[in-house]
């Protein structure tokens, strides 16, 4: 099942794009997209206990379960002034 990864700041950067296709089986969860982007770009690897994730717009837990479809988004922390 297809789904739509977005990435934002730094994540983006490291791969190269802010929006990814993912082939993904049933039952897959956030954890499971987070897995294999890291396996893909291991330099996203470090940001995995500070990131925040979205799965249709809606903050998700990375346990929470991704349907046919479903846009997920992975979000660094940020700083500013």
């Amino acid at each position: 099942m297809p789904v739509t990864v977005r990435l934002f700041a730094r994540l983006r950067e490291i791969a190269g794009s802010d929006e990814l296709t993912r082939g993904l089986v049933g039952g897959a969860t956030v954890a499971d997209i987070w897995d294999g982007l890291t396996a893909d770009w291991p330099g996203l690897a470090p940001y995995a206990g500070s990131l925040s994730c979205a799965v249709n717009a809606q903050y998700a837990r990375m346990t929470t379960a991704v349907q046919d479809g479903d846009e997920v988004a992975f979000l660094p922390p940020v700083s500013g002034g």
